[in-house]
């Protein structure tokens, strides 16, 4: 990628009262932005003029600008961590921000207009408190090897905002006024969220760098239970493309998979159940989404292989046969489906038993390939077709089949660079074996973290390859927070996601805010219960939690 498309990397912020000026800092550069407080106007200017009386500070980036009662704020990026180097391009964490009025006081507010401002700041500042923002100055982390490798020299050529893939760029919605100006757009900096892990290794001495990606979509985004299924448009919640790339002597592999909600109109709204019965809507067409879904999946990954990992018995039955029963009409000769009982058939520690679904995708996933680009520049093989993963929340049992499905690819990309020998498996290689499963364990819970307010459930076998009493115990304790949080804070940490992707805007006229519309007296009796009762009766938490735990024992 052109250096000329890259975002500035070094900033500095100068406040005044009038203006924000935000200077690039980069061998070379004179740019300075300035952002007027009063009018909102967003103007290239230079360092003379930044007024020596400016208060000056440190950034690391522009996440973009957002409207709320108060009137427009600056959200910037004010502490970064290095995760690694993707080919030499330095990736970060974005672990810490700061959200700046324009306005200099708050007395153009009332009581009620206060205190509506302060409640959408705690929106904001809870999403940017979830863990796994990611961006890069000099490389574009939203698409994977091959699609940079189908583009052209245009495109080659566009600045990181204009050539990043909106479904993965979170900050989008707040960098709209800054996309509208090109002149601007190396002070906009994508940002993803999801996870990333980059590790250099070592096999028969050997070095190679291995990295795994998983994007998240911000389109249909939310939390476990307020966001099921599909939207009209096609979008499945919980969508993540994930991306394991190989780095050796120049050559780069890369495997893709993707996950998403059961890719129809249902929902499962809270309702104080450990598990509410999902509802399959009887009131809208279900084909026309389920179509663009993968329409959609088609064009960006080719041939589709769902793999639906749900129970077939109980309440998750209908969705397995309502889901094989749409594939089957849809009547594509791209999109394949498997249904295997994930619980039915690893029931009773009988984990060996996954193999049984490996060795059903084995012929699929040789079929697919995947990418392959030599160290002249040369595409070698491309990947043909894509494995969709889906559990209920496509986290804890979808995760465990990525984690096997990306290891047999591994396996096949390390035997032809010619990094582990003939007959050698990745198992066998115990550093390696263990940096792979910590990597993918940690990518689990950065996922469920961020869907279902938790760690993932099964990660003592991700990181292990066994499963054990004591996190069958830790899958309890998860289950019982998760619980708490879907029945009690979960509708605001969605009000919180759909202000920040501008899914809702505050500058729309409404004679009643949102925020004071009255909610369900019953669940706020229970809430109110519930913190009661927590102070007085801590041993019923244990001996919730002791239950949450029996029940896991007992599925397995």
């Amino acid at each position: 990628m052109a250096a000329t498309a890259g975002a500035y990397e070094k900033l500095k912020l100068h406040i005044t009262p009038e203006k924000f000026y935000v200077e690039a800092c980069d061998d070379g550069a004179n740019d300075v932005l300035a952002i007027d407080r009063v009018s909102t106007e967003v103007t290239l200017t230079v360092k003379k003029d930044v007024p020596p009386s400016a208060v000056t500070r440190p950034i690391y980036g522009i996440l973009g600008t957002i409207r709320l009662v108060a009137g427009n704020y600056l959200i910037v990026i004010t502490k970064k961590k290095k995760v690694g180097e993707c080919f030499s391009h330095a990736v970060w964490k974005a672990t810490d921000f700061d959200i700046l009025s324009y306005k200099k006081t708050m007395l153009h507010l009332t009581d009620i207009q206060l205190q509506d401002n302060k409640a959408f700041l705690a929106m904001l500042s809870h999403v940017l408190n979830v863990d796994g923002f990611y961006f890069s100055t000099t490389y574009d982390l939203t698409h994977t090897l091959q699609r940079l490798a189908n583009t052209s020299p245009e495109f080659q050529e566009m600045s990181l905002l204009e050539r990043a893939d909106p479904r993965f760029v979170w900050n989008g919605h707040l960098l709209r006024e800054f996309a509208a100006q090109p002149e601007i757009h190396r002070f906009a900096l994508p940002v993803m969220h999801g996870f990333i892990a980059m590790h250099s290794c070592s096999i028969n001495g050997k070095y190679f760098d291995w990295l795994l990606i998983s994007r998240r979509s911000c389109f249909r985004a939310g939390v476990r239970y307020y966001v099921r299924g599909i939207d009209s448009e096609g979008h499945a919640a919980n969508f993540v493309e994930t991306e394991q790339i190989v780095h050796y002597n120049g050559s780069k592999a890369s495997f893709v998979q993707t996950r998403g909600s059961i890719p129809f109109f249902w929902s499962q709204r809270p309702n104080l159940k450990y598990k509410p019965k999902p509802q399959i809507s009887k009131v809208v067409n279900h084909m026309d989404g389920f179509q663009r879904h993968f329409d959609s999946q088609i064009i960006s990954y080719g041939k589709q292989m769902i793999v639906n990992l749900v129970n077939q018995k109980g309440s998750e039955k209908p969705l397995e046969q309502t889901f094989a029963k749409m594939v089957n009409s849809l009547g594509n000769g791209m999109v394949r489906y498997i249904a295997f009982d994930f619980h039915k058939e690893c029931s009773r520690m009988r984990w060996d038993r996954l193999q049984l679904l490996m060795d059903q995708l084995a012929e699929q996933q040789d079929e697919f390939s995947y990418f392959l680009v030599d160290s002249d520049g040369k595409v070698v093989t491309q990947q043909e077709g894509i494995f969709r993963s889906n559990c209920m929340d496509c986290l804890d049992r979808t995760n465990v089949i990525q984690s096997l499905l990306a290891r047999r690819s591994l396996q096949a990309q390390l035997q032809r660079l010619g990094v582990l020998h003939v007959g050698q498996r990745i198992e066998e290689q115990a550093q390696f074996e263990k940096i792979y499963k910590n990597a993918w364990a940690d990518n689990a819970n950065a996922c469920a973290k961020q869907y279902a307010g938790t760690g993932a459930l099964k990660t003592d076998y991700t990181r292990t390859g066994k499963r054990t009493q004591w996190g069958l115990i830790m899958d309890g304790w998860n289950s019982l927070i998760r619980y708490y949080k879907n029945n009690f804070s979960d509708g605001f940490r969605q009000d919180a996601i759909d202000l920040f992707l501008g899914n809702y805007s505050v500058d729309e006229v409404e004679s009643v805010s949102p925020l004071h519309i009255q909610k369900d007296w019953k669940f706020l009796a229970v809430r109110i219960f519930f913190f009661n009762s927590f102070d007085s009766h801590f041993w019923k938490l244990n001996a919730l939690f002791l239950l949450f735990a029996l029940v896991n024992l007992s599925s397995y």
